[in-house]
């Protein structure tokens, strides 16, 4: 951490992880000398949000997992992750308990291996009900970062929307050049 900002990579969150590796929140806050964890809030079929039925191709029921991530007991990010209700429905994904592994193993486990990633980050002011889950005044910003996992084929397998307090969040990028 750098004088209270987290530093964040998206890697770490859409590769495979061995047997055994702990989930990344965790891993990547301990790397930092903190503690991360997380409370799932919700899970199970909703009628697909406009942004996400246009990212996923979906536009009836998908399943959503609801999270609050907090760092050192303080929520630091909110967190909706989108599956098509063809691949999710009936498995974990669509229930509120935490999955060995994590998701992207059992989404291998189902056949459906991630290949590619988009991201999309902004910046706005956010809701009431965002203020008051992340302990934000009315004038402090949140980025949102949105995040579409695809398959080999280009299918859509997953969209995170997630929400993080601006002045608590710094994300980091790394690119291999060919």
């Amino acid at each position: 951490m750098d004088e209270g900002v987290w530093v964040g990579s998206s890697t770490p969150y859409v590769r495979l992880r061995g047997d055994g590796e702990p989930e990344p929140w965790a891993e990547e806050a301990a790397v930092s000398g903190g503690k991360g964890t997380q409370r799932i809030t919700f899970a199970g079929e909703v009628s697909a949000p406009p942004v996400v039925a246009r990212l996923l191709g979906e536009d009836g029921a998908v399943v959503v997992r609801r999270r609050v991530m907090y760092l050192d007991g303080v929520p630091t990010e909110l967190t909706d992750t989108y599956y098509p209700s063809r691949i999710a429905s009936g498995t974990a994904l669509a229930r509120k308990e935490k999955i060995r592994g994590g998701a992207v193993a059992l989404l291998r486990q189902l056949g459906h291996a991630g290949r590619r990633v988009e991201e999309e980050v902004s910046a706005r002011m956010p809701t009431a009900q965002e203020r008051d889950a992340l302990g934000l005044t009315e004038t402090q910003p949140v980025l949102t970062l949105t995040r579409r996992t695809l398959d080999a084929d280009e299918g859509p397998l997953q969209v995170d929307l997630m929400v993080f307090p601006a002045h608590r969040q710094r994300l980091r990028y790394e690119m291999a050049l060919a």
